[in-house]
């Protein structure tokens, strides 16, 4: 008699909210667990994304009638040596740059806590010892002509050369790694396949996006400041460059950095600086932005800030980093899904009303 009266659709829904809750409640201790089993595997997953990014390129060159051997030897020895020239020609006036702004940034911070009555000690130390450690390890750099191969500098080395030979393997076999995920996917189920393929399109529009902003930006803001006057116009541009990984706020802080040491140059300067930052973030936001990513991943500013403000409190800089592309994974995932996910809703209240 009870039996017939017990819903056990009902009780198996509760039973699935109860583990949802207790999933959202502990979503730092899952996202710290996820953060480190991407830390352990960040070489392999910077070689996929640089072997992703440099594949097209690859099957340029091949259709031109160039031997793939051949094609992924070039591709991969002039993508590392067109960075290894840009840090040859760029590292010692970047040093000379950061050891003047390292120094001009604590009479900043002085001047600040004068003018406001501040106790800004605490800031001004961690601030200087960072820029030191910095400089120090540019210094090493720059001096010995290579990286010191002692301590913390072998394990970068050992990852760099890790990078390096998995980039050349994944570029080797990423056409019967994709064409394995094919079939693998039409196997199972398609819509799975045209999720797969979604998630790829939506994913490499990003990446390339990416790619072709930062040098934008480099080149944008190096240039700009460098006609202004700016004395330091080459350690902004890579700041610039650095900070597109994180939308508003890395070009915020960029900005406001190049008006805070423009304040101790002169009058003219900050002008020119602040007309700088006023003017170009209008052209990179309204122009230059849409140009380059498209129509494909526009997110709206406020999403982008909520998203950015979330990775950072529970993954810190590297929750900041991926925090975007989290966000895309998750609106192309419900777009893709949206139809199922309503019928499933609407399954789900009739149960619950029956």
């Amino acid at each position: 008699m009870y039996k017939n009266r017990l819903n056990y659709k009902l009780l198996n829904f509760l039973i699935l909210m109860g583990l949802l809750y207790i999933c959202v409640t502990n979503i730092g201790t899952w996202f710290n667990i996820l953060m480190s089993v991407i830390s352990v595997c960040m070489p392999f997953l910077i070689a996929f994304v640089i072997a992703y990014a440099l594949h097209p390129l690859v099957n340029w060159l091949q259709k031109k009638g160039v031997r793939k051997s051949l094609a992924i030897t070039a591709v991969v020895v002039g993508f590392f040596l067109l960075i290894a020239l840009i840090l040859i020609i760029s590292l010692p006036l970047l040093y000379n740059q950061l050891v003047s702004f390292s120094s001009s940034i604590g009479t900043v911070i002085q001047d600040i806590g004068a003018k406001f009555n501040l106790n800004l000690s605490d800031l001004e130390s961690g601030v200087d010892s960072y820029l030191d450690s910095l400089i120090h390890g540019l210094g090493n750099i720059i001096q010995q002509g290579t990286i010191d191969f002692v301590g913390k500098t072998v394990s970068f080395l050992g990852q760099a050369v890790i990078i390096t030979v998995v980039t050349i393997y994944f570029l080797a076999y990423m056409d019967k790694i994709r064409t394995a995920i094919k079939d693998f996917l039409r196997s199972t189920k398609r819509k799975w396949y045209q999720y797969v393929k979604t998630l790829d399109k939506e994913f490499g529009n990003y990446l390339k996006g990416l790619g072709l902003f930062m040098i934008i930006q480099f080149f944008e803001y190096s240039i700009v400041f460098f006609l202004v006057g700016h004395p330091y116009w080459l350690f902004f541009g890579f700041l610039a460059c650095i900070a597109s990984v994180i939308p508003y706020f890395g070009g915020l802080v960029t900005n406001l950095l190049a008006l805070l040491i423009a304040s101790t140059v002169s009058m003219q300067v900050f002008i020119a600086t602040l007309v700088v930052c006023i003017i170009f973030p209008q052209i990179d936001g309204y122009f230059i932005s849409p140009k380059v990513y498209g129509k494909t991943n526009k997110v709206n500013p406020l999403v982008t800030i909520m998203a950015v403000s979330v990775g950072g409190t529970l993954g810190g800089f590297l929750g900041i980093v991926v925090a975007l592309p989290v966000y895309i994974l998750i609106s192309a995932s419900y777009r893709f899904f949206k139809n199922d996910i309503k019928k499933g809703v609407k399954i789900v209240k009739n149960q619950i009303t029956d």
